[in-house]
């Protein structure tokens, strides 16, 4: 059945929620509000950041939203996204998957694998039979590895081993102890298990890594290096499990724009043989339009 509308996709992030609005497959409208991912927010907040967000793009007929996110790993995870979506776009479909389909499509791939690295990290993947297949996306707390809080946290740890070690600040503590507003590196501990901090908070901090590694930080560079060989055997694990040689592709906040990370990652799965790597060159909310036109699985 054709839908007379617009079309909203919605990529739901651990830091914010952009969504923009398809109209004869041109975006009109393009805003953010906060985080809508509940694995980051409470349900209270997550739909106060979707009415925000609804308030700005959603005027008028709607016929389908098309949402990624992170944490949707049940059927029962997408329903209870799509509840919280569906009262600010009345009698349009719903479409609720996990974000790194955004990003396959994004990719402008029908099947290979696509590996978020932004707040959190995860690979998911698809062969020309349809089966799918996924790495990672555990959360912060089971693992996460190579993503902002990964980095974000490895600084902390860095910062207090060489408290306990007796050295001095480094580079990278010295740039943390001034982002966080304290004057000591044991004052880390209070803060970083603090209500007042979070998964937000740490994630925003690896720019602090990526800045010392530019500036030719030892440490911060071997962390960046860390970063795309976790990224990469998340790939690689989810390549084997779909029998498949790629494509790969690199995507979110830091997997787009962090160039010593992407080099890790291409130079890790090249030694396993993987070459056809890509980093995305579109944001993955603008994959909803190919996925929109794919035939319901």
């Amino acid at each position: 059945m054709t839908r007379s509308g617009a079309i909203i996709g919605l990529d739901i992030g651990g830091t914010k929620t952009r969504g923009v609005r398809f109209e004869d497959g041109v975006a009109v409208a393009d805003q953010s509000a906060g985080s809508a991912n509940v694995q980051n927010v409470s349900r209270e907040q997550a739909a106060l950041n979707l009415a925000d967000l609804f308030a700005r793009i959603g005027g008028g007929a709607v016929a389908q939203v098309y949402a990624g996110a992170g944490g949707i790993d049940t059927d029962d995870d997408a329903a209870a996204l799509a509840a919280l979506i569906a009262p600010h776009a009345p009698g349009a479909k719903v479409t609720v998957v996990h974000d790194s389909r955004l990003l396959l499509a994004a990719g402008r791939a029908n099947s290979g694998v696509a590996v978020i690295a932004g707040t959190g990290s995860a690979a998911w993947g698809r062969n020309a039979a349809g089966e799918e297949a996924r790495a990672g996306g555990w959360g912060y707390l089971l693992g996460d590895e190579g993503s902002g809080y990964w980095l974000g946290r490895e600084a902390v740890r860095h910062s207090l081993r060489r408290m306990n070690q007796g050295l001095p600040a480094d580079q990278l503590t010295t740039a943390l102890l001034a982002a966080c507003g304290v004057d000591h590196p044991n004052r880390l501990i209070a803060l970083f298990h603090s209500p007042e901090t979070g998964r937000r908070f740490w994630a925003q901090q690896a720019r602090l890594v990526v800045d010392a590694a530019a500036a030719g930080h030892e440490a911060s560079q071997a962390l960046l290096d860390q970063a795309g060989k976790d990224l990469a055997a998340l790939a690689a694990q989810a390549l084997r499990k779909l029998g498949i040689e790629g494509p790969v592709i690199l995507g979110s906040g830091l997997g787009m724009n962090v160039v010593p990370l992407q080099v890790a990652f291409r130079k890790y799965l090249a030694a396993a043989g993987i070459t056809e790597v890509r980093v995305l060159d579109q944001d993955p909310v603008f994959g909803v339009l190919q996925l929109v036109r794919e035939p319901a699985s």
